[in-house]
């Protein structure tokens, strides 16, 4: 029998003066991804983007826990989204999301 798969939710805060849609956001994270550790680092990433919110340009991914660290990394390398400048920082990190929207105190209802 198969192990459940436990997994992290990690929040990102994306500074940019111009509007980041998500499908820009999630490609340059898996392009920072990519760059960092290839294709078989980031498939055992289990990447995937959970909410996403331009109006606050906050956004919740989901990882595999043993990949945490490594997607942390990628994101801090990320300075440019779709050829616009932007940085992303990781707010915080938790198990669930109704704990990570706790810790954020937002609008991010589970």
């Amino acid at each position: 029998m198969k192990a459940k798969t436990r997994r992290r939710y990690l929040a990102l805060k994306i500074d940019s003066k111009e509007k980041i849609s998500q499908k820009e956001l999630m490609n340059a994270v898996w392009d920072a991804v990519l760059r960092l550790y290839g294709e078989y680092g980031a498939s055992k990433t289990s990447l995937a983007l959970i909410r996403y919110d331009a109006e606050k340009n906050l956004a919740i991914i989901r990882v595999a826990h043993t990949e945490t660290e490594k997607i942390r990394a990628a994101v801090a390398t990320i300075t440019e989204i779709a050829s616009k400048p932007a940085a992303t920082h990781i707010l915080t990190v938790s198990g669930t999301i109704k704990k990570l929207c706790k810790k954020l105190e937002s609008n991010f209802k589970p």
